[in-house]
């Protein structure tokens, strides 16, 4: 059968989030020739991935970069975001590259889901590092965009990178989603 492990490792690892190197506040400031994205300040992602300012899991901030426009941004992986000891799970790495093509994609204007995801995990990134994420639209064919993204630690290591293939939604499905987004930004919010 399978070997458990002690409590006390399991509760070291999983309950106590000072084994790792994660900052109280860390900083998400865009790097030079990185400009705000009015789009965004106007109305932030509210999302699985990004939409909890103070969270213990991961934080996201999206810009553009001036010299090509394209859509970068930095994010933080913290405690919450366990997977391997003293690192990100494989799950949140992928699911910040999910939402930073979606994002170019949106930002683009082109309306679209995820269809297909490929995830190459290069290198383990350790819990408390805020990794930079650049992502480039390579081509779009009838209703499918073809996009790629990376995930880097400061010193340009490669944690990560991604091909996405995303379908445009039918002008139904986006009014569909629409009218759902109006009436939520309607009621006040949910979340605690």
């Amino acid at each position: 059968g399978m070997e458990t492990l002690p409590p006390s490792f399991l509760n070291t690892l999983l309950m106590n989030p000072s084994h790792t190197t994660a900052e109280a506040s860390p900083c998400l400031a865009p790097e030079p020739q990185w400009e705000e994205i009015a789009e965004l300040a106007a109305s932030p992602p509210n999302s699985f991935v990004s939409g909890e300012e103070e969270s213990h899991r991961l934080r996201v901030r999206y810009y553009r970069r001036s010299s090509d426009g394209a859509l970068v941004g930095k994010a933080w992986f913290g405690p919450g975001s366990l997977g391997p000891p003293g690192h990100a799970h494989g799950g949140s790495m992928a699911a910040v590259l999910d939402e930073t093509m979606g994002l170019a994609a949106w930002l683009a204007g082109h309306r679209v889901v995820a269809a297909r995801l490929e995830v190459d995990f290069i290198a383990m990134l350790p819990l408390g590092t805020v990794a930079i994420m650049e992502t480039s639209l390579h081509h779009v064919e009838n209703r499918k965009i073809f996009l790629t993204a990376t995930l880097k630690g400061p010193d340009k290591t490669l944690f990560a990178r991604a091909q996405g293939l995303f379908i445009r939604l039918s002008q139904e499905k986006e009014a569909h989603l629409r009218d759902i987004w109006e009436a939520s930004a309607s009621r006040p919010s949910s979340r605690s």
